[in-house]
């Protein structure tokens, strides 16, 4: 079995927070009510320029139904898929 293995393709979670929202008919300021976070900061995680904390992805599993693990993870694979590109590209 010599397969070349191809890893799981990275999404960052603004995309899957996009979706979440879309399938709910919530707009960012709903999410950001319910989860008594700021606005912005739920448009900078869709955005891509904040990071998921502990505290946020709490927030996000009660809001959503999805384990905060859930978002830890898809966070820090994400965040970890930019620094490994990162790399890649200063190697080149």
């Amino acid at each position: 079995m010599n397969k070349k293995l191809i890893p799981a393709r990275v999404v960052a979670p603004g995309r899957i927070l996009v979706r979440e929202l879309e399938a709910r008919g919530w707009t960012q300021k709903d999410l950001a009510e319910i989860t008594n976070r700021p606005p912005q900061t739920i448009n900078e995680i869709i955005r891509e320029t904040k990071q998921i904390t502990p505290e946020t992805a709490l927030e996000l599993s009660a809001a959503l139904g999805m384990s905060e693990k859930f978002w830890m993870n898809l966070e820090a694979n994400y965040r970890l898929h930019l620094a490994k590109k990162q790399i890649q590209f200063r190697q080149s």
